[in-house]
């Protein structure tokens, strides 16, 4: 007999924790952007030397709740991974989820450096450390995704219509909050906003590049591989676009007019392929009616 509940499926379990890594991530962006990784003194796992900082709005509770959050998700990710082999998931979202794990140590890594040690270890608080730091989470976010999407049930055109609505949708918003476009003043809620929304957008191309993956070897009624084949490459498209935008998001470059030009349309692009995506998508016969399983794990 099972203790697990019957509500609780792999496929809500890993996104729940998708959903955690997704907040974690905006709360690295705004904690590193109001100074707060900073605080603490440099300890660890003690705050200021106390175990738990004063519970009200300041650079310690900032980082302490980040710190704790990023514990808590951590140890979902271990879990999400040991689901995988011991629930008998096919290969390939056992080795998204492995993968998540081999990420999670550096990442775990690097940023312990930068807020303890960073004054101490050769590099410890410079921009490739903190270019590294991105790079980790946006790949272990990556892979989360990645399992999610495999360990669930089959892709449909319902679904992959789903995940092009979200990605365009995500990146639009971005747009808002974006340093590239001057709507608001890119302030740390801002950064925090922008990367939530990037990353909804980054996860439904995601999901759109796998759900047409799909479509293109097992083919659709209705739904050319041909037509997979473009809603695949405008999404892969989009998603280098959108990961340049995420990646100057941060101050990993002296953010001169250039790079703000550049900024600018790498987010064009990024959302002209999207809403090309679901164009393509919407016009296609087989995801009006939503009939047939695209195919799957």
């Amino acid at each position: 007999m099972s203790l697990r509940p019957a509500w609780l499926t792999f496929r809500r379990y890993a996104a729940a924790t998708t959903g955690m890594t997704l907040t974690l991530f905006a709360l690295g962006v705004y904690t590193a952007a109001t100074g707060s990784g900073l605080a603490c003194q440099a300890q660890w796992p003690l705050c200021s030397d106390q175990l738990i900082p004063a519970m009200t709005i300041n650079p310690d509770f900032i980082e302490w709740f980040h710190r704790v959050w990023a514990m808590v998700t951590g140890f979902l990710i271990i879990g999400v991974t040991g689901w995988t082999w011991l629930g008998g998931r096919d290969r390939r979202t056992r080795l998204a989820a492995t993968l998540a794990i081999v990420v999670l140590l550096p990442q775990i890594t690097v940023g312990a450096v930068t807020v303890t040690l960073g004054g101490l270890v050769p590099g410890g608080y410079t921009v490739s450390t903190h270019a590294s730091h991105l790079i980790f989470g946006l790949a272990l976010f990556t892979l989360l995704g990645l399992t999610t999407i495999w360990g669930g049930k089959r892709g449909s055109p319902r679904l992959l219509r789903a995940a092009v609505g979200i990605a365009a949708v995500g990146i639009v918003a971005s747009a808002v909050f974006s340093r590239a476009v001057p709507f608001v003043t890119y302030s740390p809620g801002a950064q925090a906003a922008f990367y939530a929304t990037g990353l909804a957008g980054h996860l439904g191309l995601v999901a759109t590049v796998a759900y047409a993956t799909e479509a293109v070897r097992t083919g659709y009624a209705g739904f050319s591989r041909a037509t997979a084949k473009t809603v695949r490459l405008l999404a892969a498209g989009s998603m280098t676009a959108l990961v340049g935008t995420l990646l100057l998001g941060r101050d990993l470059v002296l953010y001169t007019a250039f790079w703000q030009r550049l900024n600018l349309v790498a987010l064009g692009v990024a959302a002209a392929l999207a809403l090309g995506a679901a164009w393509v998508v919407r016009g296609a016969d087989g995801v009006r009616d939503g009939s047939a399983p695209i195919g799957g794990d």
